[in-house]
C-alpha cells in the first residue's frame, strides 16, 4: 500500500473517531440539561407554567371511571409508580416531567431523564411530547415520536410510573 493511501485511511479513522466522541457528548448533554424541541407556534400559545399543588387521590379515583364524552381533563392522576394515587390539578398550559427538581411533575425513578416528557394544551387537547428521552415515553403503550393527543383515561408511561388525565 502506498504511503499516500496509509495516509488517507489514517485521516478518515481519526474523522471517524471525533464524530463519534462528538455523536456521545450531544447525547450526555442532551440527557443532562434536556433540551427544547416545542416549535414557535406551541411557545406563542403557551405562557409561563405556574406549579400546582400536588394532593394525594381519593381512593375512588383508583377506579376506573367513565367519563362523558368531550369531557375536558382538568386534573393527571398518577396510577402506578412510587407516586400511585397522587393527583395533580391541570392549571397551566404546560407540565414537565422527569427527575429535575424544576420540573412541575417530579418523577423520581432510573428509568426517567431529568426533563423526559412535556405535556402542553393546546384547544383544549393536551399533547405529550417526548423531549428525546433515553428510555422514551408510551402513549397506551406505543412510543411517542412526535407530539400526540393524550385522551381522557389513557396510559402514559414515564419509566415505572404510570399517569393519566381525567376529567
Amino acid at each position: 500500500m502506498s504511503e499516500l493511501a496509509l495516509l488517507i485511511v489514517r485521516i478518515g479513522f481519526v474523522a471517524v473517531l471525533w464524530i463519534f466522541v462528538f455523536s456521545i457528548i450531544s447525547v450526555i448533554r442532551a440527557d443532562l440539561f434536556g433540551q427544547k424541541v416545542v416549535g414557535r407556534a406551541a411557545k406563542a400559545a403557551a405562557p409561563t407554567v405556574v406549579s400546582a399543588p400536588v394532593v394525594p387521590a381519593p381512593p375512588s379515583a383508583r377506579v376506573q371511571q367513565t367519563e362523558p364524552v368531550g369531557a375536558i381533563p382538568s386534573r393527571l392522576v398518577i396510577t402506578q409508580g412510587d407516586r400511585a394515587g397522587v393527583e395533580l390539578a391541570l392549571t397551566g398550559k404546560e407540565i414537565l416531567i422527569g427527575r429535575a427538581a424544576s420540573c412541575d411533575l417530579l418523577v423520581d425513578d432510573e428509568y426517567a431523564s431529568s426533563q423526559h416528557a412535556k405535556l402542553i394544551q393546546m384547544n383544549n387537547d393536551w399533547l405529550i411530547q417526548d423531549l428525546n428521552s433515553t428510555n422514551g415515553t408510551f402513549l397506551a403503550g406505543n412510543r411517542v415520536g412526535t407530539p400526540a393527543v393524550v385522551k381522557l383515561n389513557t396510559p402514559v408511561r414515564v419509566g415505572k410510573t404510570v399517569f393519566e388525565l381525567r376529567a
